[in-house]
Protein backbone atom coordinates (compact mmCIF):
# COMPACT_ATOMS: atom_id res chain seq x y z
CA UNK A 1 0.00 0.00 0.00
CA UNK A 2 0.85 3.57 -0.65
CA UNK A 3 0.84 6.38 2.14
CA UNK A 4 -2.82 7.26 0.94
CA UNK A 5 -4.11 3.89 0.90
CA UNK A 6 -2.99 2.67 4.65
CA UNK A 7 -4.08 6.23 5.86
CA UNK A 8 -7.66 5.44 4.24
CA UNK A 9 -7.40 1.68 5.38
CA UNK A 10 -6.84 2.30 9.45
CA UNK A 11 -9.17 5.69 8.83
CA UNK A 12 -11.98 3.25 8.16
CA UNK A 13 -14.82 2.68 10.26
CA UNK A 14 -14.07 2.37 13.90
CA UNK A 15 -11.19 -0.25 13.37
CA UNK A 16 -9.60 -0.68 16.60
CA UNK A 17 -5.39 -0.23 16.51
CA UNK A 18 -3.76 -2.87 18.60
CA UNK A 19 -0.80 -1.58 20.04
CA UNK A 20 2.27 -3.87 21.17
CA UNK A 21 4.77 -2.12 23.74
CA UNK A 22 7.35 -4.03 25.97
CA UNK A 23 6.97 -4.77 29.66
CA UNK A 24 9.38 -4.13 32.16
CA UNK A 25 11.09 -8.00 31.96
CA UNK A 26 10.73 -7.49 28.23
CA UNK A 27 7.41 -9.74 27.31
CA UNK A 28 5.21 -8.17 24.74
CA UNK A 29 1.62 -6.83 25.36
CA UNK A 30 -0.56 -6.00 22.81
CA UNK A 31 -3.40 -3.65 24.24
CA UNK A 32 -6.66 -2.29 21.84
CA UNK A 33 -6.79 1.46 21.73
CA UNK A 34 -9.12 3.99 19.84
CA UNK A 35 -7.02 6.45 18.06
CA UNK A 36 -6.78 9.21 15.12
CA UNK A 37 -4.40 9.89 12.65
CA UNK A 38 -3.73 13.99 12.42
CA UNK A 39 -3.23 15.47 9.17
CA UNK A 40 0.33 15.73 10.22
CA UNK A 41 0.72 12.44 10.08
CA UNK A 42 0.56 11.35 13.62
CA UNK A 43 -1.16 8.67 15.13
CA UNK A 44 -2.34 9.82 18.41
CA UNK A 45 -4.66 8.13 21.41
CA UNK A 46 -5.56 8.78 24.79
CA UNK A 47 -4.52 6.76 27.86
CA UNK A 48 -4.44 6.95 31.63
CA UNK A 49 -0.66 8.65 33.03
CA UNK A 50 -0.65 5.59 34.89
CA UNK A 51 -1.38 3.25 32.67
CA UNK A 52 1.04 0.25 31.82
CA UNK A 53 0.74 1.52 28.43
CA UNK A 54 2.41 4.69 29.09
CA UNK A 55 4.98 2.90 31.56
CA UNK A 56 5.89 1.08 28.76
CA UNK A 57 6.50 3.42 26.16
CA UNK A 58 8.65 5.61 28.74
CA UNK A 59 10.58 3.03 29.15
CA UNK A 60 10.62 1.70 25.74
CA UNK A 61 9.48 4.19 22.85
CA UNK A 62 9.54 1.27 20.20
CA UNK A 63 6.12 0.01 19.33
CA UNK A 64 4.12 -2.16 16.53
CA UNK A 65 0.27 -0.64 15.86
CA UNK A 66 -1.75 -3.33 13.89
CA UNK A 67 -5.43 -2.13 12.71
CA UNK A 68 -6.93 -4.96 10.80
CA UNK A 69 -10.01 -5.49 9.05
CA UNK A 70 -11.86 -8.45 10.28
CA UNK A 71 -13.93 -9.36 7.56
CA UNK A 72 -12.77 -11.53 4.83
CA UNK A 73 -9.70 -11.30 2.91
CA UNK A 74 -8.49 -10.18 6.85
CA UNK A 75 -6.55 -8.06 5.19
CA UNK A 76 -4.25 -5.56 7.41
CA UNK A 77 -1.49 -2.52 7.93
CA UNK A 78 1.28 -2.76 10.52
CA UNK A 79 3.38 0.32 11.81
CA UNK A 80 6.61 0.42 13.38
CA UNK A 81 7.14 3.42 14.94
CA UNK A 82 8.60 5.57 18.33
CA UNK A 83 6.42 6.81 20.44
CA UNK A 84 6.26 9.82 22.41
CA UNK A 85 4.55 10.17 25.37
CA UNK A 86 2.72 13.75 25.20
CA UNK A 87 3.27 16.02 27.99
CA UNK A 88 -0.32 16.59 29.64
CA UNK A 89 -1.95 19.48 27.67
CA UNK A 90 -5.70 19.67 28.80
CA UNK A 91 -7.03 21.21 25.36
CA UNK A 92 -5.37 18.98 23.02
CA UNK A 93 -6.75 16.05 25.33
CA UNK A 94 -9.86 17.45 25.42
CA UNK A 95 -9.64 17.37 21.31
CA UNK A 96 -8.35 13.46 21.13
CA UNK A 97 -10.83 12.27 22.91
CA UNK A 98 -13.70 14.12 21.16
CA UNK A 99 -12.08 12.97 17.85
CA UNK A 100 -11.77 9.36 19.15
CA UNK A 101 -15.10 9.27 20.98
CA UNK A 102 -16.93 10.59 17.72
CA UNK A 103 -14.98 8.12 15.62
CA UNK A 104 -15.83 4.93 17.94
CA UNK A 105 -19.20 5.94 19.83
CA UNK A 106 -20.68 8.65 17.04
CA UNK A 107 -20.88 12.41 16.84
CA UNK A 108 -23.94 12.59 19.64
CA UNK A 109 -21.93 10.63 22.27
CA UNK A 110 -18.39 12.48 21.59
CA UNK A 111 -19.28 14.92 24.22
CA UNK A 112 -19.82 12.64 26.74
CA UNK A 113 -17.29 10.44 25.72
CA UNK A 114 -14.63 13.31 25.84
CA UNK A 115 -16.07 15.00 29.38
CA UNK A 116 -15.52 11.62 31.19
CA UNK A 117 -11.78 10.79 29.48
CA UNK A 118 -10.37 13.95 29.20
Amino acid sequence: MDTAEWQAFILAGTRTGKLGVVRPDGRPMVVPIWFLLDDDGIIRFQTSTDSAKVRALQREPRVCLTVDDETAPYSFVMIEAMATVAPHDADELRRVTHACGARYMGADLADEYSRRNA
